[in-house]
């Protein structure tokens, strides 16, 4: 299978922060801004491996600095690591205050997602040479987040099974 570089999936959204976008602070939904996230590691996922994906993880959301109504949010996304059949996508959320030209980091997320057929099983996909010294950085630290992530899964299976599926008035 061909490798491709990382800045081949690389992904730019841009938007305005508009009133209903904003929760009665005046500060960008966090719903909102994870759907976001959400859609740009999807793109990113689906040009590097020319396949469809579905979201099999999302790393947690440090919301690091609010998102001002009348703010641009701007999230950048490309595929840092490859597995057989899953690639861990790097999202960036920058907010730019665009009377002043202040800019923020806003969130950092990881996600993972996995190329599928049309019978949506798992199919291989194209390996990912990193260039940049922070798509190495990335890469390099990608099989530690993997390996956070297979017991963070394993944890939730357990909770899964432990609190079943019943309605919680029904235990009481």
């Amino acid at each position: 299978m061909v490798e491709k570089y990382c800045k081949d999936s690389f992904v730019v959204k841009t938007s305005l922060v508009f009133p209903p976008d904003t929760n009665s602070h005046g500060t960008l939904f966090g719903g909102k801004l994870m759907a976001y996230i959400d859609d740009v590691a999807a793109i990113s996922a689906m040009r590097h491996a020319r396949k469809h994906i579905v979201t099999a993880s999302s790393d947690s959301v440090d919301f690091l600095h609010p998102i001002q109504e009348g703010n641009s949010v701007c999230l950048e996304s490309f595929v840092t690591y490859t597995g057989t059949s899953s690639m861990e996508v790097f999202v960036r959320v920058i907010a730019e205050n665009l009377l002043t030209g202040e800019r923020n980091i806003c969130a950092l997320s990881f996600l993972t997602m996995v190329a599928v057929d049309e019978n949506g099983k798992p199919v291989e996909v194209p390996k990912v040479i990193p260039q940049t010294e922070e798509e190495k950085e990335l890469y390099q630290s990608a099989k530690d987040r993997a390996e956070f992530r297979k017991k963070r899964k394993k944890r939730s299976e357990e909770f899964a099974r432990k609190f079943g599926t019943g309605l919680p008035w029904s235990k009481l």
